[in-house]
This record gives C-alpha cells, structure tokens and sequence, in this order.
C-alpha cells in the first residue's frame, strides 16, 4: 500500500458505493479525505433504503490510519461544492486528489424490481427526469467540482483528478470503445460525457502538471448491488461471483495518487484490472479480478 501520509483528498459521492471504496483505500494509505456527499445520518434515507452515509465513511477512514473528514455537499450545486472547497482551502490551503463518484441513477427507484422494469425501455418510454439524475449527478457534478479542485492545483502545479466510468469494453486486443446499446441511452451518454469530459479537462490540465483521467472497474460489490441481488437466482444472472469490491477501484486511485510518473497517463481511460497488474495491487480478499466481460465468462 502506498503512503499518501501528507496527502489531501477530496471524495465526492462518498456516502456508499466507489466513492466510499475510494475513500476507504485512501485511508488506508493514511491520507486525509473530506467525505463529500448528500447522504448524512441526520438526514433521509435513499428512496430504496440502501445503508451509507458520509459519516460513516469518514470515521471508517480515521479508523483505517486516514482522518475523515465528513462535509454534507449537494454535488450538483455550485454553491455546495464552492462551500466544500472554501472549507479544504481555509483547512490546508491546497488540494491533492479528487475523485468523483457522483451517481444519481438509483435516486430514482425504491428497489431492484422498479429498476429492472425501467432497464431496457426506450428513451421515450422513461421519465424524463432521467436526464436530471444521471447528467446532473453524473458529468455536471463532476464538472463543478473539477472546477473548484483545478482553481486550487494549477496554482501548487500538481494534481490528480479521477472519474469512475462504465460502459467501456475491449471489444478486440489492446481496442477499447464505448458501448452504446439499446436500453439506456442517458446512461451511456453520461458516461461518454464523462470520458470526454476528462479528455477535455486533462488537455488543459496538463500545462499545470495536473493529471486528469477516468477509471474502469469491474461489477462492483456496492452496497446497493448487494442489497438487490438478495437470492441466488439473481447473484448467478449478474455474475455476481466474478464482481470486485468497491476498495479495489479505491487501491487504483491510492496507486495513482502516489505515482511520481502519472502524467503519463493522463486524459485516458484506465481499466483496474489493468492497473492492478502494473502496481501490484490485489483486491480485499487477496484475489487480482481481471477485467470483467458482461457478454461472456
């Protein structure tokens, strides 16, 4: 594991899922992460229950070697997310990492049956609030809080900025594209709007030695997806036996962060499996999840 001992790290969406995995992994490596999400125990629940909440996270990050530092923000907000880094400005004057982990698509469904109904429908035959949930709280939060992170690094030039993606396959040897299948339209176009966004962003970044890219993991072990695949009928349709914990993408973020040559790899897309093979990382339970192929074994 790598030392991030001085290191100062933002993680936005962090109340369950990647963004929890990141921040726990960065704990790990003892740095000190502003947990930043809407989810706080004092607040309501996600619409289908799901556990997680900044709070948590954060005293899981202190109790892992990190300090965590819990600070309820609205990633789609501007105003929040300025709050948000008005506050780690005023604390430490910079910022080292940020990752985003915003994902609003599940804000909309009250459990894995509602869900699976939607999937797979026609653009038009969904609500329209789909856009809001998966482009706001998806590129736009990212966006916003690139924004406030960039203003902070490009003055110390240096810098790490992570998005998480999906959708992204190697479709032949060393070719990886974007899926762009029927079903999910919003939900592919935010995750390319992702990718691009960083492409984007790195282009600029670069002249401040800020490295700007987007991570790839496996089937995630979300809190949300154990929470759904409740019976052994549902674990064998998803795969859930090939799925990776969330903390093996956080152990990509830690590598990164502590890679004294990451400029080489900024403004691409990185699968974590492949990373984990070039750092010598390994997941939890000790195993190296190669990258997961959702139209095979």
């Amino acid at each position: 594991m790598p030392t991030l001992r001085k290191h100062i790290a933002v993680v936005a969406g962090a109340s369950r899922g990647a963004g929890r995995g990141i921040a726990l992994a960065l704990g790990d490596a003892g740095a000190t992460v502003y947990v930043a999400g809407r989810t706080t125990r004092a607040g309501p629940r996600p619409l289908d229950g799901t556990d997680g909440t900044i709070e948590d996270t954060a005293d899981e990050v202190t109790a892992r070697g990190g300090r965590g530092i819990a600070v309820p923000t609205d990633c789609t907000d501007e105003d929040s997310v300025a709050s948000l880094f008005g506050r780690v400005e005023a604390d430490h004057g910079r910022i080292d990492i940020l990752a985003n982990a915003v994902w609003g698509m599940a804000d909309a469904y009250a459990g894995m049956n509602e869900w699976m109904s939607v999937w797979g429908q026609s653009f038009w035959q969904q609500s329209p609030a789909a856009w809001r949930q998966m482009m706001d709280a998806g590129p736009r939060a990212y966006y916003l809080t690139s924004t406030f992170a960039m203003r902070l690094m490009s003055s110390k030039r240096r810098g790490l900025i992570v998005g998480v993606t999906d959708g992204y396959f190697e479709t032949a040897p060393g070719v990886a594209t974007e899926a762009m299948g029927s079903g999910q339209l919003v939900w592919n176009l935010s995750h390319l709007c992702i990718n691009l966004l960083a492409k984007g962003m790195a282009g600029e970044a670069k002249s401040h030695k800020v490295a700007v890219l987007t991570l790839m993991p496996g089937f995630m072990r979300t809190e949300r997806v154990v929470h759904y695949l409740s019976t052994e009928k549902l674990k064998q349709q998803f795969g859930f036996d090939h799925a990776e914990s969330t903390e093996y993408l956080g152990r990509a973020v830690a590598a990164l962060a502590a890679d004294p040559h990451i400029m080489t790899k900024t403004g691409m897309v990185h699968f974590v499996a492949d990373l984990a093979a070039e750092y010598g990382f390994t997941d939890v339970d000790g195993r190296r999840v190669p990258r997961f192929n959702p139209f095979g074994a």
